[in-house]
C-alpha cells in the first residue's frame, strides 16, 4: 500500500477523515475552505516549480536550493499535522537514499515559516504511524468521531454529525 503525505496529514488531523478519504468518500470538492487553500497554493510562490510528485506517492509543494522541501499551509490551526506530513516526506526520501533533506512549512497569509527537521526518534514514530494508517485504511468501518474544534470546519462534518 502506498502511503501518501495527505494520508499522514489526515491521520494527525482525524483518523475518521483519513478513513473516508481512503475509501473514496470525498466531500472536499464542496468545501470553501479547501477551495481557498487551493487558490492560496496556486497564487503563492509563483516563481517556483510546484507540485513535485515523487513515485506517484508524495507530492511536495516545491523544493528550493539544496533539498529544502517546502509545504504551503493556509493557517497554523493544524500545524502538528503539517509538521508530520513534511517529516513523512523527508522520511520517504531518506528511505530512498536522499540525505541531508530539510524542510519548511510556509504560511503565506501570516508571512511565517517554520523549519522542520527529521530526528531519529521521528523515524520510529513514523514507522508506527504508517502501520496505523494501513490498519485504518483496511478497516471495514470508520474510527470514532473525535469531537474536536476542527470538526466544525471539516468538509466531512455532515457525515459525522448529521
Amino acid at each position: 500500500m502506498q502511503i501518501t503525505g495527505i494520508m499522514i496529514y489526515y491521520y494527525f488531523v482525524c483518523k475518521r477523515k483519513l478513513w473516508y478519504f481512503t475509501n473514496n468518500i470525498n466531500m472536499e470538492q464542496n468545501s470553501e475552505l479547501v477551495e481557498i487553500g487551493k487558490i492560496l497554493d496556486e497564487t503563492s510562490y509563483t516563481r517556483e516549480d510546484k507540485s513535485i510528485l515523487i513515485d506517484n506517492t508524495i507530492n511536495i509543494d516545491f523544493i528550493k536550493g539544496e533539498c529544502i522541501l517546502h509545504e504551503i499551509k493556509k493557517t497554523k490551526a493544524i500545524e502538528e499535522a503539517g509538521v508530520w506530513q513534511v517529516k513523512y516526506y523527508m522520511y520517504y526520501l531518506h528511505k530512498r537514499g536522499v540525505k541531508n533533506v530539510t524542510a519548511k512549512i510556509d504560511f503565506p497569509l501570516i508571512k511565517e515559516t517554520k523549519e522542520v527537521f527529521l530526528e531519529n526518534s521521528d523515524i520510529k514514530i513514523l514507522e508506527e504511524v504508517v502501520k496505523n494508517v494501513e490498519n485504518i485504511v483496511e478497516s471495514d468501518k470508520p474510527p470514532e468521531i473525535i469531537n474536536n474544534k476542527v470538526c466544525k470546519k471539516c468538509a466531512y462534518y455532515d457525515l459525522c454529525y448529521i
